[in-house]
């Protein structure tokens, strides 16, 4: 059994957005969707601190699609379009099965790690990015990360985690102890998003 997610050091990101620009190119991202979103915790827009001068703080918040052991979205979706990945635990979603319901939207407590395609998939160039064996975007579906289960196919890691030059993000298999993430629970403090709404997300942050 596997079950792979993340481990953010939050308190160590130094809000470059590298994570987000890797996922967009990777996953050939259409124009205005984005499934790695790092939030500013100060100010009221991005990348302003909060408090008065010279008492300023700020910090980020990488904020995805958080891989449910107990997905809300997988138990409302009427077509299995959204489901659990056996092999990985990843929580993906099969854009030929999506109806365009928005019932997983609706269920997931986690405002904004999912978009929805209202239209034909624009791009701000004219030819596809990254990876050549992703499924296409297409109209009226829903998308979200997919803990870039086409890398994890080859044995590599997903986009975000090798280009983080913090490197506050690490990525793994929970039911190894052994490894790097589980040690990384076991050892030190971490908080969860949302706990009370018992979904049980795979990313853990180090406080």
């Amino acid at each position: 059994m596997t079950r792979y997610g993340y481990v953010v050091e939050s308190k160590g990101c130094i809000g470059c957005h590298s994570c987000a620009v890797a996922c967009k190119v990777e996953n050939n991202l259409p124009d205005n969707i984005w499934w790695n979103r790092i939030l500013t915790i100060g100010g009221e827009e991005k990348d302003t601190p909060g408090g008065t001068y010279p008492n300023l703080e700020m910090d980020y918040a990488p904020v995805m699609c958080q891989h449910c052991e107990n997905a809300a979205c997988v138990k409302v979706c009427p077509v299995g379009a959204t489901y659990k990945d056996a092999d990985t635990g990843a929580v993906r979603q099969d854009y030929d099965k999506c109806i365009g319901c928005r019932m997983c939207m609706a269920a997931c407590p986690y405002t904004g790690v999912r978009s929805f395609n209202w239209e034909e998939p624009k791009y701000a160039i004219g030819q596809a990015m990254g990876a050549t064996d992703i499924p296409t975007h297409q109209k009226h579906t829903v998308e979200k990360c997919t803990m870039c289960w086409h890398r994890l196919a080859k044995g590599e890691q997903p986009a975000c985690i090798e280009v983080c030059p913090a490197r506050i993000r690490h990525f793994g298999d929970f039911d190894d102890p052994d490894s790097e993430v589980s040690r990384l629970i076991r050892e030190r403090k971490y908080k969860q998003l949302l706990p009370e709404e018992g979904t049980k997300p795979s990313v853990y942050y180090l406080v």
